[in-house]
């Protein structure tokens, strides 16, 4: 008999730290009338985490639910449920999880049920659904909503004009700011949110050149499906904490001691050993499935050293913008106009080829989302300008966000290994014609 026992995984410091702050917000959340604390919800992209901290307010997002729901295999039937009650197929399928979850009682992971909001607060950042939502969570909760109404980046430049920036300032001194004083019944300190922005820029600077590591061969760090992890709190509740500060050094720090040890990523099963594709990848992954999405990609090495969904709640390492205490309304400004979501196609194109270069890709693959319009609309067009802005191949897969139904392993699978070929065949051709 094998009376060996299987050695305890060993996590790392910032993913032990991670943990803890993700449980202790849920456990704020959940406990928030009890402690005298008010909650708002509000959404990933364009999110004021910085100056709802000014108010003592906790921030509850709703996508986060959803995609929590998705990873512990619960949203199939509370998507069920939204459409049970009229809700179409193609509606957004992070709107119908957040619909079903709150028709089964709104559980939070810890198991104890989330309160009410007492504020709705959307910062509008090129995504027509979060107004439809907003509207839904309006009916259900009756409680004030303020609306930050943010430009799109429509002109095919990437330009944030002083006007764009002149109107969400306005509206943030005249309508969010005393909406939220109102709710909370704490008066607006600008030192306060400048300290706040002060920790926001360190965390982001941190982020960013784990980010970029992946400029290293072999890569650190997967991008991608890592990456989902690593911009979870500054895209979140997080952002302009000490407690995000202390995570993205932590982090930095493993990476970094990664890169002096030539390793490659860390999966789920273990060390990526060897980096044979270098991927781009263009649009949100796949919550439901997460882990056999991702091992469809390290069991053949193909390591994504770039993403665009790892920028949908900030874009830090393109432009490099970070958050300016000396500035703060200008900066809270700039920080929603220059959200991935809120630039236009050229752009993110321009942005894809960028990264193809700068991080030496073989290809682009899109991973195209059924239910999301505001990152699918305009892929297929993109992949073929990248293609041929590159000379490198792209691919084009179509899952969906946390809907189980539109996840089928063995077509992916398929196509990825097709798409993998592909890239040797782009290499001999090359090295033949060399």
């Amino acid at each position: 008999m094998n009376t060996e026992t299987k050695p305890d995984v060993v996590k790392d410091a910032s993913m032990l730290k991670q943990k803890e702050m993700i449980a202790g917000n849920f456990d704020k959340l959940t406990d928030a009338k009890e402690l005298g604390l008010k909650i708002s919800s509000t959404f990933v992209p364009g999110n004021l985490n910085e100056l709802l901290m000014c108010f003592g307010i906790v921030n509850n997002l709703p996508e986060i639910n959803a995609l929590n729901n998705a990873m512990r295999k619960q949203s199939g039937p509370m998507i069920q449920d939204a459409e049970k009650m009229g809700h179409s197929e193609d509606v957004c399928t992070y709107v119908k999880a957040d619909i079903g979850m709150m028709s089964r009682g709104n559980i939070a992971p810890n198991g104890k049920p989330m309160p009410d909001p007492d504020v709705l607060l959307l910062s509008y950042t090129g995504c027509y659904t979060f107004l439809k939502w907003f509207e839904l969570l309006r009916e259900q909760y009756k409680c004030p909503t303020v609306m930050l109404h943010v430009p799109y980046q429509g002109d095919g430049k990437a330009e944030i004009t002083q006007n764009m920036r002149d109107y969400v300032i306005k509206q943030l001194k005249e309508e969010v700011i005393p909406t939220l004083e109102q709710v909370s019944g704490v008066k607006f300190d600008i030192d306060r949110l400048r300290e706040n922005l002060k920790n926001s820029a360190k965390a982001e600077d941190d982020l960013v050149w784990v980010l970029e590591s992946a400029k290293n061969k072999p890569s650190p760090i997967d991008a991608y499906f890592g990456g989902v992890y690593y911009i979870g709190p500054i895209f979140t509740a997080f952002r302009g904490t000490e407690d995000a500060v202390e995570y993205y050094r932590l982090l930095k720090g493993e990476i970094a001691e990664r890169i002096k040890q030539g390793l490659g990523p860390v999966t789920p099963e273990g060390e990526v050993f060897e980096e044979k594709y270098r991927l781009v990848v263009e649009g949100p992954p796949n919550w439901t499935n997460f882990r056999e999405f991702w091992k469809m990609f390290y069991e053949d090495g193909a390591v994504v050293v770039a993403s665009t969904y790892s920028k949908v709640g900030g874009v830090y390492d393109y432009d490099g913008f970070r958050h300016d205490p000396d500035h703060p309304l200008e900066s809270l400004a700039d920080y929603c106009l220059g959200c991935y979501t809120n630039r236009n196609l050229p752009e993110r194109t321009q942005m894809l080829v960028d990264y193809m270069e700068d991080y030496q890709a073989d290809g682009l693959l899109v991973n195209s989302i059924k239910s999301c319009n505001s990152f699918s609309a305009g892929q297929l067009l993109m992949l073929r300008e990248v293609e041929a802005r590159t000379g490198k191949p792209g691919a084009f897969i179509e899952t969906d966000l946390v809907d189980p139904r539109y996840f089928s392993p063995a077509n992916i699978k398929n196509r990825l290994e097709s798409y993998f070929q592909m890239i040797e065949q782009k290499r001999q051709s090359g090295a033949v014609a060399a």
